[in-house]
């Protein structure tokens, strides 16, 4: 009676009731009573949030805990995901466990710990456990991210973080363990906060009490920091050692560590190691072996503001005692290889200011102090200054081109490779179409294939191969097709669907979602009067500026998984011969002539998908195929030799129009796509205008958009206007990936025209290094086929830079990422025709904004006109570099005057 008692009571929600049944059944009948309370969760788990039965939970966890006699189990039971937001209180849950020995106590309480932080178990029942048990205190993340916020509650009492601390019988271990995780901090570092009131000064002020060890909190504190992690995790042990104000013998016992958080660590801890060095260093306590030691890791880093501090202190060490010149100097070069040419002339006129203090070095000495000594820390005598100029011969090496020249005219250095700077052009390959591959023979090919295609998309050629199998095998033996592609489909969103998702008829009306609806028309997922309406009507949603292209690729889908229905087609007509959408005339012949012998339809869809992809580019194959499509007799025959006897392919006019600061372009009317092509593909050649088509558009991410150059295959001024507005918002808006079709479009065949160049402009300015590395592929891709305008795309920056639509800096950015793969002479060609719009914004006005990111810009081009041996003249140049100042755009203004002007070689 006790059981059936118990489960009344929690079906109704009495939890006091409940725990009163619990304390007075024995073992065994708890038990038997888990049975039901089991079978009543699986009841609960399907019923509605708002069901009158979840009142039931609490009383549930509560009974379910208490009626598991192993550990293990009413661990389980208690972190139950379905129960985690209507569960028992931590009061009620430690009254009814609270019977059972210490061990199984103990035992729960660190099953329960070891459970991820993210089960957010309560605090409050893990220390209740740890507290009636008197077990070890476990150290897991979950427990001490509890502790942590227990700790840290802003209600706890009206106390202090350090009074609250103080009345922890567990300190020690709990502040320890947050040293050893990796999880917990970047947790919990909210809660460290700033202030008299924060976690740092309550635990220097306990360090500082003795209650916590003040010299295992410093050792924790820097193991952490030589550890590594996330910037936000080091800041809080960073601060925490601040805190604790190391003192002067302190940081001395730490030399070794500080040496490897300055070459090493994130740069917040790296910039504090390098001050508590620096500070060493002048006074005194660091040999110049030290001191270089540390320079050769920090010169390495990209911070350019640790890189400058480095070689100031490491000025100020040289001036003070020119005897170290042979140790120091060979670390100062290290700087030479550094990517920031400003870096490398620091470092080079450095050289310059005390190489005179090596030992058997003609010239005056313009250091103070006094000279080399022998034997001392520094030059060791002839034989180490000997050293120290072979290695500054080498590492010079690494300097930009017309350093280099300065090095070996200015020090005296045989500098490797400073009699000739020109380099050749290093670009990719060219890209080359590829034959696509016939679909798979067996249907268990073929669903491999779609398999990999669902989970993880596919180029041109793995769809087009896929779709084309589906169809064939679908003619030849529906049946088997199915049974192999049972596994393939089974978790797809339609397949068996919950009835209270929305009908995957409306879902598909909207969209085909690629070969997914073909394949849930093969498995009759979706209704035949859904396929038919979506064939003569196109998509529900409104149209936008992708729509010509959506339509057409669409439409194909939609007819295919018709036809499977309705008619099955022994194969597709439009299925391409190259990966790059382009269609044999012959090939095409071919199957139009299989065809009439099998007396079989051609999809309207397909055919005219067959027409744009067919290849027009050569006259005498193009005559011969039409020859042979005008003996078939079929009206296909008739269109496609029309087709083939037609100029081709034409683009429509363009103009560019402003939109806001962007500049877009307008297309004219395509005449050739219209007429007698079916109303899915005639948008393509419909006028494109920039103030229009702006209505809700579904055609997010590139899982369409790679397909759609090979929708017009020999036209991608077409795509790329269309994708136009998409590119320019990852630039203007700051959106991600939009740009990440900039590659395929440099790969596809046709014109690379005004379209395309634009889109690659506002590629080169996107916010994302992800886009802006997409567009610096393309940029090298048409370099490499020799259809790079470099001159209208310069241009191009040019007028967007100074509308407002592209940042300097991020221009900076994605240019220097070009020139550093070897295209120096392809970068100069852009930068020659967007440079001279800059420096005429900063003639106008001369504002830190018109200069601002100039520098960078300038620096690259420098770069690249010393490496390529450009010449010339460049329109403003002369007018910046004749500035007064030292400024960036200054310095670099001048060495690209100096390298046009061939100076450098004199």
């Amino acid at each position: 009676m006790s059981g059936t008692a118990l489960l009344e009571a929690v079906r109704a929600g009495r939890t006091v009731e409940v725990t009163g049944l619990l304390d007075g059944m024995t073992d065994a009948e708890r038990r038997s009573c888990l049975p039901a309370l089991k079978e009543l969760r699986k009841e609960l788990r399907s019923a509605p949030w708002s069901a009158a039965s979840r009142m039931a939970c609490p009383a549930l966890h509560a009974a379910g805990a208490a009626c598991h006699t192993g550990a293990a189990g009413a661990a389980t039971w208690i972190a139950g995901v379905d129960m985690r937001w209507s569960q028992a209180s931590p009061g009620v849950l430690l009254h009814v466990l609270g019977d059972r020995e210490s061990d199984w106590l103990g035992d729960l309480a660190h099953r329960l710990a070891a459970r991820p932080a993210a089960s957010r178990l309560p605090f409050a029942l893990l220390s209740g456990l740890v507290g009636l048990s008197g077990c070890e205190v476990p150290t897991t993340d979950a427990y001490v991210r509890g502790w942590f916020e227990h700790i840290g509650a802003s209600w706890n009492g009206g106390r202090s973080v350090a009074q609250r601390l103080r009345q922890e019988p567990h300190l020690p271990v709990m502040i320890n363990a947050l040293f050893e995780s990796l999880e917990v901090t970047g947790q919990i570092a909210w809660l460290f906060g700033d202030g008299p009131g924060s976690w740092y000064n309550a635990l220097a002020e306990l360090a500082e009490e003795g209650t916590l060890d003040r010299k295992v909190l410093v050792d924790a504190c820097v193991a952490r920091l030589l550890r590594g992690g996330a910037p936000a995790d080091q800041r809080v042990f960073l601060r925490l050692l601040s805190s604790l104000a190391l003192t002067r013998a302190e940081e001395r016992e730490r030399s070794a560590d500080w040496t490897a958080l300055a070459c090493q660590a994130v740069p917040a801890v790296a910039w504090h190691a390098q001050s508590v060095l620096a500070s060493f260093a002048l006074d005194g306590e660091l040999t110049s072996r030290q001191l270089a030691e540390m320079s050769a890791g920090v010169l390495f880093r990209t911070e350019k503001k640790l890189v400058r501090a480095q070689l100031v202190l490491l000025g100020k060490v040289l001036k003070r005692d020119p005897s170290t010149a042979g140790v120091l100097l060979p670390a100062v070069a290290e700087a030479f290889g550094h990517e920031d040419t400003d870096v490398q002339e620091r470092a080079l006129k450095l050289v310059e200011r005390h190489i005179a203090a090596l030992p058997g070095t003609s010239g005056t000495d313009t250091t103070d102090g006094p000279g080399p000594a022998d034997g001392a820390d520094g030059t060791g005598g002839p034989e180490a200054a000997d050293e120290a100029r072979e290695r500054l011969r080498e590492l010079a090496a690494d300097l930009s081109p017309g350093l280099r020249i300065r090095a070996r005219r200015v020090l005296g250095i045989d500098v490797p490779g400073a009699a000739s700077t020109v380099q050749e052009d290093v670009l990719p390959p060219v890209p080359e179409r590829e034959r696509l591959i016939p679909a798979p023979e067996s249907v268990t090919e073929l669903a491999e294939e779609v398999s990999a295609i669902l989970a993880s998309g596919g180029g041109v050629a793995a769809f087009e191969r896929a779709l084309d199998g589906l169809v064939r095998h679908a003619h030849r033996d529906r049946g088997a097709l199915v049974e192999a592609l049972g596994p393939v489909v089974a978790r797809c969103w339609w397949k068996d669907r919950d009835p209270r998702y929305p009908s995957s008829d409306r879902v598909f009306r909207e969209s085909p979602h690629g070969l997914e609806v073909v394949l849930a028309a093969l498995f009759e997922e979706v209704g035949t009067d859904t396929l038919h309406a979506a064939t003569q009507q196109g998509p529900t949603s409104g149209n936008c500026h992708h729509s010509a292209l959506s339509r057409a690729f669409e439409a194909r889908l939609w007819e295919a998984a018709y036809r499977l229905r309705a008619e099955p087609m022994p194969f597709l007509l439009a299925t391409p011969s190259w990966d790059t959408g382009l269609l044999e005339p012959g090939e095409l012949v071919e199957r139009l002539t299989e065809y009439r012998r099998l007396d079989a339809r051609p999809g309207t869809a397909d055919f005219a998908q067959a027409l744009l992809r067919v290849r027009r580019d050569d006259p005498a194959v193009s005559a011969a195929a039409a020859s042979g499509a005008r003996a078939l007799g079929s009206p296909e025959g008739y269109r496609l030799a029309q087709w083939l006897s037609g100029e081709g392919p034409l683009l429509p006019t363009s103009r560019r129009r402003t939109s806001g600061v962007r500049v877009l372009l307008e297309l004219g009317e395509l005449e050739e796509i219209q007429g007698l092509f079916p109303s899915e593909f005639r948008p393509l050649g419909r006028p494109l205008t920039v103030f229009k088509d702006h209505w809700y558009c579904r055609h997010w991410g590139v899982t369409d958009q790679q397909h759609w150059p090979a929708v017009v295959p020999g036209r991608r001024e077409l795509v790329a206007a269309r994708l136009l507005r998409d590119i320019s918002t990852a630039a203007v808006e700051d959106t991600r990936m939009d740009a990440m079709t900039l590659p395929l479009l440099a790969e596809a065949d046709g014109t690379a025209g005004e379209a395309l160049h634009l889109c690659v402009a506002y590629g080169l300015g996107a916010r994302h290094p992800e886009d802006r590395l997409a567009a610096v592929d393309a940029v090298l891709v048409l370099a490499a086929r020799g259809q790079l305008d470099a001159g209208r795309l310069g241009a191009d920056l040019g007028e967007l830079v100074h509308r407002g639509a592209l940042k300097k800096s991020r221009l900076a950015e994605s240019i220097r990422t070009a020139a550093a793969t070897g295209a120096y002479a392809t970068v100069w060609s852009v930068l020659r025709g967007l440079l001279p719009v800059l420096l005429a914004d900063l003639a106008a006005d001369g504002s830190g904004g018109a200069a601002r990111g100039l520098g960078e810009l300038l620096a690259v081009a420098a770069d690249c006109a010393e490496r390529s041996g450009a010449r010339g003249e460049l329109t403003h140049l002369a007018g910046t570099a004749g500035r007064q100042g030292s400024s960036k755009v200054v310095t670099q203004a001048r060495r690209l005057l100096t390298a046009l002007t061939g100076e450098a070689a004199a």
